[in-house]
């Protein structure tokens, strides 16, 4: 399904090969290649070449990768932690389910594609998704969640996925099968999926699990299983990117400090962990790009302390675009390396 939904041919056997000779599946994956050709000629040199350079040493290469704030972004995370084993993404998002071909049968291929691509479109043409957009395509007008999307991405980037499973946390943090349509008797369901991939290039196995979690102070607090999942990943490397500024917030301090106490290196744009909260004698900063002010509606969260080390450490230059402003702003990056093991 993965597949088919990225414009790319299917394996055999699969259900959904007899619609390949479709002139509305032959247009959809002209418009695909087209759009990922104009990402691969755009962006993806340069943060090739940055993870090469930047990422791709010890501890970053051996960690597992945590992505909070991520929606259905696999795109980005595996073209920078491309050898990493584990992937941890977290959104407000559902997780949804991965339609069939019956379902697929009863609608308009033609239209149903087309909004296959459009949820895409953004992550493509900008590096990020947009919140609204979010919103209103995967709660039910396009899908019920994210995993259709995330295996688009995976399959586009050269793996093939493997498999996957429903999942979600059991009260001492573990990860357990549940129905697709599991209802949590509760507020707080850490539903999530569970997908099996390797690498085209290398074969490598990897394992990413996408958690639908409300990273508020005031649910991540009572959320006891998934602080206790989380806490079995000390060493971490934590991505921050387009996180609305989640993380400036007040309300946004539980999931400052576990990040900040189990990660053994961070990388994020402004939009992260404001920079003031980065002890200069824990962590060792590299900066890339150039940083200003945040974009658009987003200047409120302007950091001048951010802006300060910019003008002093000599930042590295950053070979593509990311986060917010994304054609209109300067990129920026910042990497941060724990100088001693994390707190935890």
């Amino acid at each position: 399904m993965g597949r088919f939904l990225a414009g790319l041919p299917g394996n055999p056997g699969s259900p959904f090969k007899k619609w390949e000779a479709d002139p509305a599946w032959k247009r959809h994956r002209d418009e695909f290649n087209r759009a990922w050709a104009r990402m691969e000629a755009g962006n993806l040199p340069g943060m090739l070449a940055f993870q090469k350079s930047e990422l791709s040493r010890e501890p970053i290469e051996g960690s597992v990768v945590f992505y909070p704030f991520s929606g259905p972004d696999a795109l980005t995370l595996t073209l920078l932690f491309p050898h990493n084993r584990l992937y941890l993404m977290v959104g407000l998002e559902p997780a949804g389910t991965l339609p069939t071909a019956g379902r697929l049968a009863g609608q308009p291929l033609e239209l149903e594609l087309a909004k296959t691509r459009e949820t895409l479109a953004s992550v493509l043409r900008r590096s990020f998704f947009i919140t609204r957009q979010m919103d209103r395509q995967f709660r039910g007008q396009v899908t019920d969640g994210l995993l259709p999307a995330i295996l688009q991405l995976l399959v586009r980037t050269h793996h093939t996925v493997l498999g996957f499973r429903y999942v979600r946390l059991d009260e001492q943090g573990g990860v357990v099968q549940r129905e697709a349509n599991y209802q949590a008797p509760g507020k707080i369901g850490n539903k999530g999926v569970e997908i099996d991939f390797e690498s085209d290039s290398d074969h490598r196995l990897h394992k990413l699990f996408y958690f639908s979690i409300n990273l508020a102070d005031n649910r991540l607090g009572n959320n006891r299983p998934f602080l206790r999942f989380l806490s079995g990943f000390r060493g971490m490397t934590t991505f921050f990117k387009s996180t609305s500024y989640m993380p400036h917030h007040r309300e946004f301090s539980l999931i400052r400090e576990q990040v900040l106490n189990l990660s053994g290196a961070v990388l994020q744009d402004d939009s992260g962990i404001p920079f003031q909260y980065f002890d200069p004698k824990q962590w060792r900063i590299e900066l890339y790009g150039a940083y200003d002010r945040p974009y658009g509606s987003f200047k409120w969260f302007q950091q001048p302390a951010l802006k300060k080390a910019y003008a002093a450490l000599r930042p590295k230059p950053m070979g593509f675009r990311i986060g917010y402003g994304f054609s209109r702003a300067p990129s920026n990056l910042m990497l941060a390396r724990r100088a001693g093991k994390p707190r935890g």
